[in-house]
């Protein structure tokens, strides 16, 4: 039986936040967060399920061939949830890597933040 805060964890980075197809993207949206939820990134600040929504779709259309994969294990602490993620081109190394922190209430993720690492090391 899986944990309930670790299906909220994949659902918002491979359900919403990886996910092309604007119909799927949107019911997993409705099913991972509050309507009101809250979601920061280094570049701004957004609220609501549909502004979240827009956001993964305007990342995943300015990145062609790119996918989100998790990068670690999803760690919980109460409400308190963080999945390490890495971002690329399907099949190479990514371009980019973070983490992902997240509050949930009643079932449903309130308060999304996305931290940046930057590239991820090159290898030797």
């Amino acid at each position: 039986m899986s944990d309930p805060l670790t299906d909220l964890a994949y659902a918002n980075l491979l359900g919403v936040f990886n996910e092309r197809d604007d119909a799927a993207r949107a019911k997993a949206a409705e099913q991972t967060y509050a309507e009101d939820v809250v979601f920061h990134d280094p570049d701004s600040t957004v609220t609501g399920r549909a502004a979240v929504d827009a956001k993964a779709k305007a990342l995943l259309e300015s990145s062609p061939g790119f996918a989100f994969r998790p990068a670690g294990p999803v760690r919980i602490s109460h409400d308190l949830v963080m999945l390490p993620w890495q971002f690329g081109p399907e099949g190479a190394d990514p371009v980019v890597s973070g983490l992902d922190v997240s509050l949930v209430a009643d079932g449903r993720i309130t308060v999304l933040y996305t931290l940046l690492d930057g590239p991820p090391p090159t290898q030797a």
